[in-house]
């Protein structure tokens, strides 16, 4: 059996009184193992993510099924049948770290492959949509989605009086409110790049792509009533079954699909690809399969693993990169610097954050947590002397045209906020449309009726049928004129 130390190696004599002025005390300070203890114990608990912050993750395998050197020269997508290790987190984005699985929300689905080239992230979630498309709205946004800072409580009026007067919302508000807005679990549900990409290939051509995973377990998903039982039941469930499936060998599976657009039919689409409120239609863009995706080992230590994994659409590989996408531009930003915030200015330097299957070299040094050989004796700056490392041309991508005047523009204006909507109802059988109204009605009653007119002005330029729906189970006319 092994000896107690302190985290510096000393060995512990007692674990189990404090070192006291006898036996009544006072406690001394020199007490330095009772310190550390005490200490550590405090800061055990990193600031929890902003979103995202409930979550489950485990390890597996991606693999390539189909040639795509046509569209990208990403080596890890270079060879049909070749394999790369994957980590993928689930989560809920608006609840707190100790809310329900089940609660009514979009789920995270950010997968990073540990490439040969670095690490790839692609951070999605389980709808190929979003709230909003312009970064400004974000905080916006997700501060309805939090508390009412003069309550503490959840605020339906604050979420509908975002969402009435945010048009833009009505999609992702439709799909959220539908069955698909409380899966049954994670392995249940498919996943989404959300953005629009781009893929590059060896001769410097760019496509527009975006990424769908579809699960092979099957879509399954809780009616509202069901999903409110299970979070008083069991508000794990979902981080329980995917633990549980995997320990039993029952790996969950997606077949990975993309759309694919060339780079010059952008501009001629019938509304702009890279709005992140609308999804690309398939008759115009089908779904091509390219590979599959398998999880089969779950995480040693949820903190180590799952706590810390940091997930950042700026980590792209050779042959991967952006588009015009104006969340994804933001995102860009905003999701190192949480991480920076959250975790430190060396997060990627933890086990599950750096590359299992590059080399890094880098001038990056020093900062709090540094707890690798900090690039000895070798310089820290560029261009040297002294054999560092250094960048090559051949990674560069190609350049994007880009044209207009740097101004700030309504995003709004011209936009058809409502179609897409419209088009989602009338998709849905009999039964989930009632289901999405009844679970609509339930939250929106709760908002004031000025509030519940403007959304119903909204449901109304969507179908008229779908306003009609919710009207009646609020008992108010839908009479309202949207805001725009």
């Amino acid at each position: 059996m092994s000896t107690l130390t302190t985290t510096f190696g000393i060995p512990v004599g007692d674990n189990q009184n404090s070192l006291t002025a006898g036996p009544r005390g006072p406690v001394l300070m020199q007490d330095f193992h009772l310190i550390e203890k005490l200490a550590h114990f405090n800061r055990e608990r990193i600031p929890e993510r902003v979103v995202h912050a409930k979550g489950a993750g485990a390890y597996g395998v991606f693999r390539v099924t189909r040639d795509v050197s046509a569209w990208t020269k990403a080596a890890f997508l270079n060879r049909i049948g070749k394999e790369t290790e994957v980590f993928l987190r689930f989560s809920t984005v608006g609840g707190e770290k100790g809310s329900a699985d089940a609660e009514r929300d979009p789920r995270g689905f950010a997968l990073k492959f540990y490439t040969e080239e670095g690490n790839y992230d692609l951070v999605g979630n389980n709808t190929p949509v979003f709230f909003v498309r312009d970064p400004m709205k974000f905080p916006d946004f997700i501060h309805t989605q939090k508390r009412d800072p003069l309550t503490n409580l959840k605020s339906p009026t604050m979420v509908w009086d975002f969402f009435s007067l945010s048009p833009e919302t009505l999609h992702q508000l439709t799909i959220l409110f539908s069955d698909r807005g409380t899966p049954r679990g994670y392995r249940h549900m498919d996943g989404f790049g959300s953005h629009t990409f781009s893929w590059i290939n060896e001769q410097g051509e760019r496509f527009w792509i975006k990424y769908h995973f579809k699960t092979n377990q099957g879509i399954q998903n809780f009616t509202g009533d069901q999903a409110v039982q299970m979070a008083g039941v069991d508000p794990d469930h979902a981080t329980r079954d995917l633990f549980g499936s995997i320990m039993d060998g029952e790996f969950p599976s997606w077949r990975v699909y993309v759309q694919i657009m060339p780079e010059a039919e952008a501009d001629a689409y019938g509304f702009d690809p890279f709005d992140l409120t609308k999804v690309w239609r398939h008759k115009d863009y089908p779904l091509i399969e390219i590979g599959h995706l398998e999880l089969n080992r779950n995480p040693e230590n949820f903190f180590a693993e799952v706590e810390q994994a940091a997930f950042s659409p700026a980590n792209v590989v050779p042959g991967i990169g952006f588009s015009p996408d104006k969340m994804l531009q933001g995102r860009l930003f905003a999701y190192a610097d949480a991480h920076r915030y959250r975790l430190g200015g060396n997060y990627g330097l933890l086990p599950v954050n750096r590359p299992h299957a590059a080399p890094v070299h880098s001038y990056q040094r020093d900062g709090a947590m540094r707890f690798d050989g900090n690039g000895g004796g070798t310089p820290n700056y560029q261009p040297n002397s002294f054999g560092g490392p250094v960048d090559d041309g051949r990674f560069a991508e190609p350049a994007l045209a880009i044209h207009g005047d740097a101004a700030r523009y309504n995003h709004r204006i011209g936009n058809d906020d409502h179609t897409q909507a419209g088009d989602l109802f009338r998709l849905m059988d009999d039964d989930a449309r009632e289901r999405l109204m009844d679970n609509i009605a339930g939250s929106l009653g709760q908002a004031p009726v000025a509030i519940q007119r403007r959304q119903l002005g909204h449901f109304e330029k969507a179908d008229p049928a779908y306003a009609a729906g919710v009207a009646k189970r609020l008992t108010v006319e839908p009479v309202a004129v949207a805001a725009e």
